[in-house]
């Protein structure tokens, strides 16, 4: 049996909405990385730590891949290439149903001059479930003869299809060392933050219409109380006046049904009960303010509004 112990860093990237943060839930198993239907869900390169065998595979969840409008839209694609550059292994997700998008043509034409020549990069075709066979046997050898990948998968990251495959082979190809992490560590991120991301889902999901990208969300206060439990005190920072009254809704009734949404999230995620409250304050510019950025893990930069 083999003991040798091995640990490596596996970037994931592509466009918005690729399936990066579902495919990082399914392979560390458990809800780290917030999953929506909006494209730019994915702010912060939020690290899950899965385990396969004497591998310690560490992934980077990447903001997704786009053409950047804003300051905050810069800083994401700016943390995505800097954070597959820095990995062992990349994967590279494309949606089985749009095929070679000119967005993933454009990933793929920078990955040469963003990412080192000796990186592996894979391919992961995703969501083979909604699409035929040869479509994905025609689309497979069209990216590969765009980008010399080194493995191709085809996989379901919701269904789970093809997962362990891609697993066992991002197991076999980090490099031989120490793991970085205990065992049953599931991610780098402060709970904290965590906690604010999972709420951050459930906002995005009821007001995608409304609001989908004018909120974030911070942890206030966390008190770990004698009888096991675990008080959270959260503030929701909207940019304007009327972005409060959508969010609170009529009588409470849409913060408390959030409210009553990431609670149970959170209380799975930690195996506790958890008491959260959420308050909803008006920040005309957090979109603009460098501490935004640095609590993300993103890089704030003057003069790049």
């Amino acid at each position: 049996m083999d003991t040798t112990t091995r640990a490596g860093f596996v970037a994931l990237i592509g466009e918005p909405n690729a399936g990066k943060s579902t495919l990082l839930n399914r392979m560390v198993g458990a809800k780290i990385s917030i999953v929506t239907h909006k494209v730019q869900t994915t702010r912060t390169r939020i690290r899950g730590v899965c385990m396969e065998g004497q591998s310690q595979i560490v992934f980077v969840d990447t903001p997704g891949l786009f053409r950047p409008r804003r300051r905050l839209d810069r800083a994401m694609v700016k943390a995505a290439w800097g954070g597959a550059a820095d990995a062992d292994i990349v994967v590279l997700l494309i949606e089985a149903q749009r095929g070679l998008t000119e967005g993933a043509k454009a990933i793929i034409g920078r990955m040469a001059d963003e990412l080192p020549r000796d990186r592996p990069v894979a391919l992961a075709i995703n969501k083979i479930d909604r699409v035929k066979a040869e479509s994905l046997l025609s689309l497979a050898e069209e990216a590969n003869s765009a980008f010399p990948f080194a493995r191709t998968f085809m996989i379901s990251a919701e269904k789970g299809y093809g997962v362990p495959a891609l697993r066992e082979w991002l197991a076999g190809m980090v490099p031989e060392g120490p793991w970085f992490y205990p065992e049953d560590q599931l991610a780098d991120l402060p709970m904290r933050m965590i906690a604010a991301e999972m709420t951050r889902e459930k906002l995005t999901l009821r007001l995608h219409e409304e609001l989908p990208y004018q909120l974030t969300v911070e942890t206030e206060k966390w008190e770990d109380r004698a009888d096991g439990s675990t008080r959270i005190d959260q503030i929701v920072y909207v940019a304007r006046d009327g972005h409060k009254g959508i969010v609170l809704g009529n009588r409470g009734e849409t913060i408390k049904a959030i409210g009553a949404a990431a609670r149970a999230d959170i209380s799975e995620f930690l195996g506790r009960t958890v008491h959260l409250f959420l308050t909803v304050k008006v920040r005309p510019n957090w979109l603009e303010e460098a501490e935004r950025y640095s609590e993300m893990g993103l890089e704030f930069k003057d003069g790049d509004a």
